[in-house]
């Protein structure tokens, strides 16, 4: 018998109102029919999440490859919602802001919490500074690295923040590193039915191990032959998810993130992570950027870095914070880079823009 996940908690609300499943039935349709895109994005989602079928479609960001659509099985978004709420300790009538796009499965996830753990969710538009009652409290929210950094000097209106979607900027960091709220940087993907690690990246304990993401309860994590991470997480997914994620693991439930085996450059011999080396120049350099490689006959692959600007002038002595091998070679302007539809650099199609 397939499990009825049609169950709406008691305690449920949205916008400040409580639904039951047919309630919640008539306003997916309406926001369908007569919402702003972003409503319509929830409705959509609601009549999904409500119908007979055990699974939802859900989209991939495109971020690491092609965009695809998978199949989420239901059962493993109520077995993330209720793993999320254990770890942060969310009760029933707990105030949550969602903020994110709910075509994703950061955004979907945020409703399924409030469904199954019984959340007040307060719904705003997706932008880059969400517009929200700052005379409320909240106990709970998830925001875009962009979204963190617009809304740092906000942040004493929310108990408990999670970040995802790319990395979080050192300055950034800086910004939060005496706010009272928790903020954690979150380590997950389509697959994995959103994060299965936290990282903190604020109110340390001075401890080493707060350095590393670690994994949230009953989930374990090893490392495959190329050094990259495979989750086993048994109540998300009956086989080990392999990513691409290179890592260094620390034990089996906390590891450190690297880079992607898809970004990493050979040259002369020496591995390099763009992403290790990005990270450095976050705060040296405005402009959106990124490091690749082009072919070179005598490294193989020449490190380069790419920058948006059409200006092509730039000082490259912001690479005297880098090590000898991750100097780049070269430096390559573009006017404007071509973004994922979740508003992350598509690398591929950027460098496809000047034959790389």
């Amino acid at each position: 018998m397939m499990p009825n996940y049609t169950n709406v908690h008691l305690k449920f609300k949205l916008d400040g109102l409580n639904y039951k499943y047919d309630d919640l039935m008539e306003v997916a349709y309406s926001y369908v029919k007569e919402g702003l895109s972003y409503q319509q994005e929830l409705g959509n989602f609601l009549l999904d999440w409500l119908d007979n079928k055990d699974y939802v479609k859900v989209q991939t960001s495109g971020s690491t490859g092609k965009p695809k659509s998978l199949e989420i099985k239901k059962e493993a978004m109520v077995n993330s919602a209720i793993a999320t709420g254990d770890f942060f300790n969310l009760k029933p009538g707990d105030k949550v802001l969602h903020c994110l796009p709910s075509n994703f499965i950061a955004g979907k996830m945020m409703i399924v919490r409030a469904i199954i753990l019984g959340l007040e969710l307060d719904m705003v538009e997706p932008k880059a500074l969400p517009l929200i009652d700052y005379e409320k409290d909240y106990a709970f929210c998830a925001f875009t690295p962009m979204q963190l950094k617009h809304f740092a000097k906000y942040l004493k209106s929310i108990k408990t923040v999670i970040v995802g979607g790319g990395q979080v900027s050192e300055p950034i960091i800086e910004s939060i590193k005496d706010k009272k709220p928790h903020v954690y940087e979150t380590y997950g993907m389509t697959e994995t039915v959103s994060h299965i690690a936290i990282k903190k990246l604020n109110n340390f304990n001075d401890s080493e191990a707060d350095k590393y993401f670690k994994t949230l309860p009953d989930i374990t994590v090893s490392v495959d032959d190329r050094g990259c991470l495979v989750i086993d997480a048994p109540h998300l997914s009956k086989d080990k998810i392999i990513t691409n994620d290179i890592v260094k693991v620390h034990s089996e439930k906390s590891f450190e993130w690297l880079g992607r085996f898809d970004n990493v450059i050979n040259s002369g011999g020496i591995k390099l992570f763009p992403e290790q080396i990005e990270k450095k120049l976050k705060n040296k350099i405005k402009e959106e950027f990124f490091v690749a490689s082009k072919p070179d006959d005598t490294l193989g692959e020449k490190l380069v870095l790419v920058i948006e600007k059409k200006d092509p002038d730039f000082d490259t002595s912001v690479f005297d914070v880098l090590d000898k091998y991750e100097k780049p070679k070269e430096v390559i302007t573009i006017a404007k880079f071509i973004e994922t539809a979740s508003g992350k650099i598509h690398r591929e199609k950027t460098l496809a823009l000047k034959n790389i």
